[in-house]
């Protein structure tokens, strides 16, 4: 059994010591923090400046063409979910953010899994919810803005969407990454 706990560096040589001792290994809650600070909160501000420009500058009925074809900026309401499924639900949503929320926390501050794509796509995660449950608190909808034309059969155009949702949606593809490789690791060491 490993020892968890080692004599503190500064009372090592010290025979008067009151026996102090710290931890060999740190919690690593630290990194999850920091992650938060430098990931989310970012990403989180950028959303709801980018949305505050839009309800400043974009009038709901002219969108903004800025790459022919291709990429408007529109202003866009969506009380359902991605996509505009599930319309006028947003007292749901907003519950469902908030459960959100308080899992995505906890996982955050667990030890284990201290994986690096499991961390990002729990700071993406934290983003995108903040992001989106603010629009529905503050407006009573989700603004969404960002609209490419794929020029797909089943996407043309592509369902209007903002940075929080891009959020969601790295999330979900990190993820899919970390539970990938976890399944690989697990499946090599048996």
């Amino acid at each position: 059994m490993r020892a968890l706990l080692a004599p503190s560096r500064r009372r090592r040589h010290n025979r008067d010591s009151s026996g102090i001792v710290r931890p060999l290994r740190r919690s690593g809650g630290g990194a999850r923090v920091r992650l938060f600070f430098l990931l989310s909160l970012p990403l989180y501000a950028l959303d709801q400046m980018t949305k505050h420009l839009v309800l400043r500058f974009i009038d709901p009925f002219e969108p903004r063409v800025v790459v022919p074809n291709f990429f408007t900026l529109v202003h866009v309401t969506n009380t359902g979910a991605a996509f505009g499924s599930f319309r006028n639900n947003n007292g749901f949503f907003i519950a469902l953010s908030l459960v959100a929320l308080v899992v995505v926390t906890v996982l955050m501050l667990r030890r284990e899994p201290n994986d690096p794509w499991r961390r990002v796509a729990l700071a993406l995660l934290m983003a995108g919810v903040l992001g989106n449950l603010t629009d529905r608190l503050l407006h009573g909808h989700v603004i969404d803005f960002l609209l490419f034309d794929l020029h797909l059969p089943f996407a043309h155009p592509w369902p209007a969407f903002n940075v929080a949702d891009s959020c969601i949606c790295i999330a979900v593809v990190c993820f899919m990454v970390y539970s990938f490789r976890d399944s690989r690791a697990a499946k090599v060491s048996t």
